[in-house]
């Protein structure tokens, strides 16, 4: 019965961002508690015996502190060489981590890994499209699956196609290989949903290729332009049995997406945040939904701007809700206060002091506490606005996350959520999307972000920018 070592880090870093990120921003799977967490629970009991070792994952944020990730990679590879011998590896990943002091933190798990396990293990990741892929990660790894969806609604069947090509490597004779192909591009995910043209009919094109002889799964990642790293580009990366054939796939991918360069369009109406507020409030329908882009926890920013709160109060709106703002003294104060109480409450620009930051006065009118002060939250009113708070950064992207503070996103007449294109379960609701052009360090004006490490001869940094798909191959798949 094969035994596989499972485990890995995902996380997503925006080099803009000052809130480094440390051991308790993570949420921790360490042996059997990782095989009982239902992010694994596609995972066999019967035929073969997953090895749990260690999985680290995190809401997207700014850099990783080097000793955070230090003290992770040294405990999963001691859990690894302990777990010796093995028959394979699944290392569950995300691809755009960014470490202090490093250029490609994926590249070095993951070399480290293949050091230890040695030069014939087989190695399977799965990525987030908007990983950011090297020779280095593929020259040490077998298999790669990544997502084909964003908003990401295929997680699982991207981590169990890694999964059964690991176990069809080891089932046969077949010893499959990674191409890829670099590609001058970088677009932020608000511009490539696969919910919009050109990107929906791009992904909806690669299980034609998965069907190939000698292919066995086809990519495209967009790739993550908030991280300041030569890496940083798009990419088709294809795992295959035939050199030939995954070659000659990832070069077609690779030349379809540049042929569609020009075509990359923001799905929702989208602007500049007082342009969006006019539009809200001349609608006749609601919810309004209103991503505040450029301060989106799920693309790796702060999420404790106030920058629309105060443009809300300045217009004196009636009907709003947001959600929400990262604020820990705040909410600390709030519980202090108690429900009902009014209090003047400074909000924030406490991660990040060069963000926005307002004095006001609220109502406390509801407060959660889960147990831990980390997860406490509390909504306030102040004046027609009402405004959650949460003491550590997190997403308002689920309609459970309104529910639990009972509060109903149906009923807002504006509901602004930090957020790039809309999170499935808000989507549908929303009559109609906007997507504000805020600031923050996700923000959407790509071509002036701050740049001192991405290679300046791609898109948007050059408009001259030329192109040539070439596949290149592992140094395993051709050795």
């Amino acid at each position: 019965m094969p035994r596989i070592a499972v485990g890995g880090i995902h996380t997503e870093c925006s080099t803009s961002s000052p809130a480094l990120m440390h051991e308790e921003d993570f949420h921790v799977l360490r042996g059997p508690d990782l095989l009982g967490a239902a992010y694994f629970d596609f995972l066999p009991r019967e035929g073969v015996e997953p090895v749990p070792l260690l999985h680290a994952r995190a809401v997207p944020g700014g850099p990783v502190a080097r000793a955070t990730y230090d003290a992770f990679k040294a405990e999963f590879l001691d859990r690894l060489a302990r777990a010796l011998p093995l028959d394979g590896v699944y290392l569950a990943m995300h691809g755009a981590m960014h470490v202090a002091g490093m250029e490609d933190a994926e590249g070095d798990w993951i070399a480290a890994v293949r050091a230890v396990v040695g030069p014939d293990l087989p190695i399977a990741t799965s990525y987030d499209l908007h990983g950011n892929v090297t020779q280095r990660i593929v020259d040490a790894i077998d298999i790669f699956s990544a997502y084909r969806t964003a908003p990401h609604i295929d997680v699982r069947e991207t981590m169990r196609a890694a999964w059964e090509m690991l176990l069809r490597r080891l089932s046969g004779d077949e010893r499959p290989g990674v191409v890829w192909v670099p590609v001058p591009l970088l677009l932020p995910g608000e511009r490539s949903s696969t919910e919009d043209e050109p990107a929906r009919s791009l992904y909806a094109a690669l299980p034609e290729f998965d069907r190939r002889p000698g292919v066995w799964k086809a990519d495209l990642m967009i790739g993550y332009v908030w991280a300041d790293e030569p890496r940083a580009t798009a990419a088709a990366v294809v795992t295959g049995t035939d050199l030939t054939a995954t070659r000659a796939a990832a070069e077609e991918i690779a030349a379809r997406f540049w042929a569609a360069r020009d075509d990359f369009r923001f799905g929702p109406v989208t602007g500049p945040l007082a342009e969006m507020l006019d539009r809200a409030a001349a609608s006749a329908t609601a919810p309004v939904i209103l991503a505040d882009s450029g301060d989106n926890p799920t693309g790796g920013g702060v999420g404790d701007r106030a920058d629309v709160l105060a443009a809300l109060i300045a217009r004196d709106w009636k009907g709003a809700l947001i959600a929400g703002i990262t604020d820990a003294p705040a909410v600390a104060a709030c519980f202090a206060a108690g429900e009902g109480a009014d209090l003047a409450l400074r909000i924030g620009a406490t991660l990040d002091p060069a963000g926005v930051s307002i004095t006001t006065q609220a109502r406390v009118l509801r407060l959660d506490d889960p147990g831990t002060e980390p997860e406490r939250q509390a909504v306030v009113a102040i004046g027609g606005v009402t405004l959650v708070l949460a003491a550590r950064r997190r997403p308002y992207h689920g309609i459970a996350d309104f529910t639990r503070l009972g509060l109903d996103p149906k009923g807002a007449r504006l509901l602004v959520v930090k957020s790039g294109y809309l999170s499935p379960e808000l989507a549908p609701i929303a009559n109609p999307g906007l997507m504000a052009l805020t600031d923050g360090s996700v923000n959407q004006d790509i071509a002036n972000l701050p740049n001192h490490r991405r290679r300046l001869r791609r898109l948007p940094y050059d408009p001259d920018a030329a192109f040539a798909p070439k596949g290149l191959a592992s140094a395993r798949f051709i050795r």
